[in-house]
């Protein structure tokens, strides 16, 4: 069983490199091995191409190896129906995989289990569940939208050792996180379907949302902003290959038809939902986006719709950036403003501690895993 989590593990290493490249699909790597040796190994490399376990077939023979009798790992079950790729399925079952070990079922209404009953059925040996945590936890976005139909939320933020989000204008600083914090955070932008702000980041920040470099599908930069304040001057309203949408109330368009038509005039979306507390409904953005397809939204904003989002219960993870600093009085915007708004305590599970250069990043779940099942 070691030797089996071994390789396992290592398609899940493999499984990464996809992360930003493929979704909305899912990470997935593969392993073939025989008599303790690696013969081949692939991972799907980008949406719309072949799946990992056809690159892993295909770098087993390239090898020179024949994959007949062999075991196969696999991260997620293999697809049987024909979508821009041919079944999985078949391509294990004409290569003559041995034994196949899969970390966990896929959760869409096109597999759920199909895949795993249809290679039983025609006689392979299958095992599931070896490193299935894991798995979920690379996939957590599209097992929640599976499970769900709801979008998984990141709430990330960079901030100093005292808790300043931002340093103050007149510093004419930028930058809290370093080169390398940043880089990591774009490879979140490339992975998410969408990136969430609010119009007071916009107003103080003019923000583009936009990753750098631009890979794979361009995610949809999304505003929300209750009262339509914001200038058609700002790069968001001026970025016309990134998709963007803005969510405002009844109350917000109200007598501004000339500032809406120019808004659409920009390609720009424009969509109305509920007034909560003064605000956008936050409930309804989020199903809004689900009804777009968009698996994952990544939150990139101020202490404000931080916090109302934390109160009601819609973050799934957070990603805090903290760079070695104590900005105090060349700092401002406290993430303490935000935190004490949020009435329920918050406990995060499966915690990570990552270090990019001098900079500390915590990364963890707030709604466990296994709650996406329901």
């Amino acid at each position: 069983m070691n030797e089996d989590k071994k390789y396992m593990k290592m398609a899940l290493r493999l499984a990464q490199f996809g992360v930003g490249l493929v979704e909305p699909n899912p990470a997935v790597g593969c392993v073939i091995v025989r008599d303790g040796k690696v013969i081949g190994k692939g991972y799907h490399k980008k949406f719309g191409e072949a799946h990992a376990e056809v690159n892993a077939l295909h770098d087993c023979r390239v090898r020179g190896n024949n994959p007949e009798g062999a075991t196969m790992y696999v991260t997620l079950e293999p697809c049987c129906h024909q979508g821009k790729t041919g079944p999985c399925t078949e391509a294990i079952l004409a290569a003559k995989i041995g034994r196949l070990f899969v970390a966990m079922s896929d959760p869409s209404e096109h597999n759920d289990g199909r895949g795993i009953r249809q290679l039983r059925a025609a006689g392979l040996d299958v095992e599931v569940g070896l490193c299935e945590h894991y798995s979920r936890l690379l996939n957590a976005a599209f097992v929640k939208y599976a499970r769900t139909h709801r979008p998984y939320v990141i709430v990330k933020w960079a901030q100093s050792l005292d808790g300043k989000l931002a340093w103050k204008p007149e510093t004419g600083n930028r930058w809290i996180s370093n080169a390398q914090s940043r880089k990591d955070a774009h490879k979140m932008r490339r992975a998410s379907q969408a990136i969430l702000t609010g119009v007071n980041t916009i107003l103080a920040d003019d923000p583009a949302l936009t990753p750098r470099p631009p890979k794979g599908k361009v995610p949809l930069r999304v505003v929300a902003d209750s009262k339509l304040r914001i200038p058609l001057g700002r790069r968001f309203m001026n970025t016309r290959r990134f998709p963007s949408m803005i969510f405002s109330t009844e109350e917000g368009v109200v007598g501004q038809d000339k500032k809406i038509d120019k808004i659409l005039a920009k390609g720009v979306d424009l969509t109305v939902v509920p007034t909560i507390n003064e605000r956008c409904g936050l409930r309804t953005v989020l199903t809004e986006l689900a009804r777009r397809e968009i698996h994952q939204v990544l939150v990139e904003a101020g202490p404000t719709l931080i916090s109302s989002l934390l109160e009601e219960g819609l973050v799934d993870a957070v990603r805090i950036y903290i760079a070695p600093m104590i900005l105090g009085g060349q700092g401002h915007v406290p993430i303490s403003d935000a935190m004490a708004a949020v009435t329920q305590c918050k406990t995060l599970k499966d915690m990570e501690i990552k270090t990019f250069g001098q900079d500390v990043c915590i990364c963890g779940e707030i709604h466990a895993l296994d709650s996406f099942s329901v």
